[in-house]
């Protein structure tokens, strides 16, 4: 659809909404149509969010203040602690973002994917960075910030996972290092002592494997809203006595 022809549909269609009583209005432009976007600007739309194929555009046909949703407000990441019989932690160094160059080592991380479980994510970014298959456990804390990436906030939660192999095979293109280290060793290292957040992770793992900590194991649950499986993180020894 050319512009003129777009702009003389969506003033149609805009009157049409109002005597319909409609306050809000989405349109979803693919990419291959952006040529229309300065059109529907001019009518009043803006920018509500962007993805790879695709730009939102929104519009309060009352105007004034709107009860439309924001767009999404947080990112998800996690942290694996992982340790082994040995009482020995997998740590990595990496080679990218702000501990490049500092010699810190450090959990493995990432970022939880779209449609993607905590649990899930935890096994998947410690099999991505060091090659060691692992067997998610439970959600032993988590972190809320604000303003970090692209301004907005962010969830990190420290999951507990059990090594279902050993033998270390890192990921070249982000790892610098990746090795076992004694869990002394590891709670003596600078980023420990500098950092406190990860002390207190440090010390969350290691009181809930010697037992004086509860963490939240995962349990797939159904609603009747969604009758697609999710996965809700709790306390089953406490709630079960077991």
């Amino acid at each position: 659809m050319e512009p003129l022809e777009f702009v003389s549909v969506l003033e149609a269609s805009i009157q049409l909404w109002k005597n319909q009583g409609k306050k809000g209005i989405w349109i979803k432009l693919p990419i291959e149509h952006a040529n229309l976007i300065e059109s529907a600007v001019k009518q009043g739309f803006w920018y509500h969010h962007a993805e790879p194929k695709y730009l939102m555009l929104v519009n309060w046909l009352p105007g004034g203040s709107h009860t439309l949703p924001a767009n999404a407000t947080h990112r998800v990441g996690i942290g694996a602690f992982v340790m082994n019989k040995k009482r020995e932690i997998l740590v990595v160094q990496e080679k990218g973002g702000k501990l490049k160059g500092t010699g810190f080592w450090k959990i493995p991380t990432g970022v939880v994917e779209e449609g993607e479980d905590i649990c899930t994510a935890a096994v998947r970014e410690v099999k991505e960075e060091t090659g060691v298959d692992t067997e998610f456990i439970e959600v032993l804390a988590f972190r809320q910030s604000h303003k970090a990436y692209f301004e907005k906030s962010d969830l990190f939660f420290v999951c507990l996972s059990r090594p279902l192999s050993s033998a270390i095979q890192m990921q070249e293109t982000e790892i610098e290092a990746a090795q076992w280290m004694s869990c002394e060793e590891y709670a003596a290292t600078p980023f420990v002592k500098k950092h406190e957040l990860a002390k207190y992770i440090v010390d969350i793992c290691l009181a809930r494997i010697d037992g004086k900590y509860p963490g939240f194991s995962a349990v797939p649950t159904t609603s009747d809203f969604n009758k697609d499986k999710s996965v809700m993180y709790l306390d089953t020894k406490a709630l079960y006595n077991k």
